[in-house]
């Protein structure tokens, strides 16, 4: 049985950003924000999540740029800021990272494993003690 992202490798949780609507082209074609980032040769799935990882504020600012770019939808001329608001509303919500404080100490599940290797060794070590001093062990 083939692996599951090898027919479709790109991250789904991009795919209403990527195939919502944007506009009409000059031939009447639908736009969506995947084929109007590739127009751009730009990769959509790169863009996408460069996007996700800004703030709102500059998602939108930079989405607002690359369509005030776009030139084959004529209707998105009228409003480039509104619509690119829109669009960004669709990105997945930003995941908090894993950042080093200031003192150099890690947070979160780096650090809880840290603890659980120290207590594991703590149990090995008293665990070895106890068995080194039961009689006929190694005699």
């Amino acid at each position: 049985m083939p692996a599951a992202g090898i027919h479709y490798p790109h991250n789904p949780e991009f795919d209403r950003f990527l195939q919502a609507f944007v506009g009409e082209d000059r031939n009447g074609n639908a736009v969506t924000v995947l084929s109007a980032l590739a127009r751009l040769d730009l990769e959509p799935w790169e863009e996408a999540t460069a996007l996700a990882a800004l703030e709102k504020e500059a998602a939108d600012s930079r989405l607002e740029m690359l369509l005030s770019q776009f030139r084959d939808v004529p209707a998105l001329k009228q409003d480039y800021g509104s619509v690119a608001r829109k669009l960004t509303r669709l990105l997945p919500k930003r995941r908090k990272r894993l950042t080093a404080v200031s003192d150099g100490a890690e947070n979160g599940p780096a650090k809880s494993s840290g603890l659980i290797w120290a207590v594991l060794t703590f149990l090995f070590l008293i665990l070895q003690l106890i068995l080194a001093g039961v009689p006929g062990a190694g005699q």
